[in-house]
């Protein structure tokens, strides 16, 4: 998903009649993740004088073959109780890239509505265009867009549990929009350019798995003084107040007393249950320097040995005022004295999985350096190379299944799979969470459609790609 624009978070204490609490979350399966401004539902609310709650929003979905974004401006999600009375649960218009995220999720918005039991959610969409990944062998991969065109542009969905907001804590929304099942196909596969918005959205807690926040990208704005929070503001505004605990665990050896309002961030964890501020239980900073892209490499120069460079399709960007463009392709320049690590990995032996020679198309990164160096997109200098966690489509190998050690293999699909040829080997682990069905190695079964979310790396003694699992989910 694309970003959104975002009002300032402002804290409000509790009252017998009145709390500051819903949060919008959108775990998208395939999305390009904004945080969106919480001014216009607060101000309603509390205009109309009625008990308000906390709620929130999140969101999935499964992207086809060759499709490297589908970009739509979500111009309302709108909680409605049985009587017909309708309440924003989304502050501005964002523009939401449903590819950006595969498997994971992210924090979306933050707003109070009135207190009240809702029974069916409805999404209104605006514009929207499609990218696709041209990939031609021996050259590297060029992106093509085009406008969308939607066949319904405001979409109910009844809720099979409604969605009960209440003083108590927040309470929110899990959207999954289903690419696949969406973007329409001619008789022989060809894509037209029409989408039919599929969404399935379930009501969810902040204890709930689909709550979690698995990646939030954002810029410091401040550290307090006694070392336990930090606040973060998202691409186009909207501030988060983020909690440190001796738990919590920072990335590349670092810790808050290095952030500065040049820091940025990618943050995980929990929407707290009191205040709705964020609990992380991990931190990594991705740029000390004030600029920041993420999203897939889709060609590594040269093929072997140490890169000298790298071509990144943008799917993430702060700021959004540099010569690089979301939705197309740059070249990332390396000269040997970047910092290269991996989320979520605090082993110092990760340097030897993840550098200037195990590059590969398909992994998804960040970067991060000084904003000038990104003047020009065909020359982007950068200091930080982070390997990051994506979802990789595909289908079970036959006989490849080994429980014992844990490991299966697949075939990548997608247009990841125009990126990997060649068949992925994944590493389950005693960490790997089974989503979606699935329940354990055993519950996997051959030649069927699977997600494995984790990290892409280079095999350091075959030179073949490998998939380290962090989730695995059975695709329909």
């Amino acid at each position: 998903m694309s970003l959104l624009s975002f009002s300032k978070l402002q804290s409000y204490n509790s009252s017998k009649d009145f709390r500051k609490s819903i949060a919008c979350l959108l775990s998208l399966a395939t999305a390009s993740l904004v945080v969106a401004g919480c001014g216009a539902s607060l101000t309603q609310a509390t205009a109309s004088g009625s008990v308000a709650g906390p709620a929130f929003v999140v969101g999935t979905d499964a992207p086809m073959a060759s499709v490297t974004s589908f970009s739509v401006q979500v111009q309302s999600i709108n909680a409605i109780t049985s009587g017909g009375t309708s309440v924003p649960l989304l502050s501005g218009e964002p523009t939401v890239d449903f590819a950006r995220f595969n498997g994971l999720q992210t924090l979306l918005d933050m707003n109070d509505v009135p207190v009240g039991t809702y029974t069916s959610v409805a999404i209104t969409l605006g514009p929207a265009t499609m990218s696709y990944l041209n990939s031609v062998s021996g050259s590297a991969p060029t992106i093509q867009s085009e406008a969308a065109t939607l066949t319904n542009s405001t979409v109910t969905i009844p809720l099979a549990s409604p969605l009960v907001v209440t003083v108590a804590q927040p309470v929110g929304l899990h959207l999954d929009f289903d690419l696949r099942k969406s973007i329409l196909v001619d008789s022989n596969g060809q894509i037209t350019g029409q989408v039919n918005p599929n969404f399935d959205v379930n009501a969810v807690g902040t204890g709930d798995s689909g709550a979690y926040i698995d990646e939030f990208d954002a810029a410091v704005v401040s550290v307090a003084s006694n070392g336990l929070s930090f606040v973060i503001q998202g691409p186009h505004g909207r501030q988060f107040t983020v909690n440190i605990t001796g738990n919590t665990a920072w990335d590349n050896s670092e810790s808050i007393t290095q952030l500065t309002t040049s820091s940025i961030v990618q943050v995980s964890g929990i929407l707290d249950r009191v205040d709705a501020t964020i609990d992380a239980d991990e931190v990594a900073i991705l740029s000390q320097n004030g600029f920041f892209a993420d999203g897939q490499v889709t060609y590594v120069t040269p093929s072997s040995g140490a890169a000298t460079s790298f071509d990144l399709y943008v799917r993430g960007l702060l700021p959004t005022t540099t010569g690089l463009t979301l939705g197309q392709i740059a070249q990332v320049n390396l000269t040997g004295n970047e910092n290269f690590f991996i989320y979520r990995m605090h082993n110092p032996l990760t340097q030897f999985l993840f550098n200037s020679s195990q590059l590969l198309a398909g992994q998804a990164v960040a970067i991060g350096g000084p904003a000038t160096g990104a003047a020009n997109p065909n020359a982007v200098t950068t200091k930080r190379v982070v390997l990051r966690h994506w979802g990789y489509n595909g289908t079970v190998v036959p006989s490849s299944i080994n429980t014992s050690a844990g490991t299966f293999q697949m075939q990548v699909n997608g247009f990841a799979g125009l990126l990997i040829p060649e068949t992925v080997t994944v590493y389950v682990t005693s960490d790997t969470t089974f989503r979606s069905g699935l329940t354990a190695m055993s519950s996997i079964t051959a030649s069927t459609n699977v997600r494995a979310v984790g990290l892409l790396l280079k095999d350091p003694v075959s030179g073949q790609a490998i998939l380290l699992a962090r989730y695995v989910d059975a695709l329909n």
